[in-house]
């Protein structure tokens, strides 16, 4: 049984599918096949069970890869952090997170970090939703994610950054478009444009206009803010919308963006395995994010202040 087992292994758990994994690596289906069976060789018990459509882990398949995973996630920190002390400033630093939150989150700290830290490798690996980022964080050599909060994560911890408020984007002729806030009444049957609700996002805007009787219509359905942004100001919709920080409210030019203070904020922030095992420079780069975001937020121009959507940094 060898390290090498163990990370195809847990690979192949989480894609549930043979031929997925191969391709990511670089290898053939079956010598991802024979590490697998040489786990089941030495464990004396079969791990995956085969299916029509991919593989899905036995009872003592899925014991093996939560143990396998937490282990390698471990072994991985420890590595990268040897690695560190030994090349001092000559380290790196590796995130995973959506494909905008870079620029709204991220760019006045990347130029900071890069000016102090000019020898760090600095990575960005992009992912379509915080789960997946949860997952490549679990099973990869990461060591941040900048994520939407979400409930408890086996073998991860969050920490919020900042809590951004809902807005809703409206064409500037649209009648809503002066209005001072929204409320769930004129929420109620517009056509709403929405994330999918399998991301955390997503379904948390699901649940918060859920429990405010909101059953809003929605024929229309987008991967990212940025692009409802584009579809409202194309006249196809309403996007109920998270405000970003540095966005001014409600906004100006052809695309309106009306507060909603009966929606709880959203919080989104990091997301690591193990925050005392974060490297020196992984630490550092993250509180430069957080700082920023911070600062955005303060200057992030609102109608009310002290409204219950204004953004607000969180502790740690």
């Amino acid at each position: 049984m060898t390290l090498e087992d163990l990370r195809v292994f847990v690979a192949v758990c989480r894609a549930g599918n043979l031929s997925a994994v191969a391709r990511e690596l670089g290898r053939t289906q079956s010598a991802v096949s024979q590490h697998v069976k040489r786990l089941e060789r030495e464990a004396g018990v079969c791990l995956l069970e085969r299916q029509p459509r991919g593989v899905v882990p036995t009872d003592a398949g899925r014991v093996l890869c939560e143990a396998a995973a937490d282990s390698i996630a471990g072994l991985d920190l420890a590595l990268r952090r040897l690695g560190d002390l030994v090349n001092g400033d000559t380290g790196s630093v590796c995130v995973t997170t959506g494909g905008t939150t870079v620029r709204h989150f991220m760019a006045e700290a990347v130029v900071a970090f890069r000016q102090r830290y000019p020898k760090v490798s600095l990575e960005f690996r992009t992912e379509t939703s915080s789960r997946a980022c949860f997952d490549a964080l679990l099973t990869g050599d990461l060591d941040l994610a900048w994520v939407t909060i979400a409930g408890s994560v086996r073998g991860v911890e969050q920490r919020p950054v900042v809590a951004l408020p809902w807005v809703l984007a409206v064409r500037a002729d649209d009648p809503l478009a002066g209005r001072a806030q929204v409320g769930p009444a004129e929420l109620a049957g517009t056509s709403l444009i929405r994330l999918p609700p399998n991301s955390t996002s997503g379904a948390r805007l699901e649940a918060a206009l859920a429990d405010l009787g909101v059953q809003g219509n929605s024929n229309t359905g987008v991967a990212d803010w940025d692009t409802a942004l584009l579809l409202a100001e194309l006249g196809l919709g309403h996007a109920v919308v998270p405000v970003l920080p540095g966005w001014e409210v409600p906004g100006d030019g052809p695309l309106r963006l009306v507060p909603l203070p009966d929606l709880p904020p959203l919080p989104v922030g990091w997301a690591v395995r193990r925050w005392d095992a974060l490297t020196p420079l992984a630490r550092t780069f993250a509180d430069t994010v957080a700082r920023g975001c911070a600062e955005k937020a303060a200057l992030t121009q609102y109608p009310d202040r002290h409204s219950r959507s204004t953004p607000a940094a969180c502790p740690d």
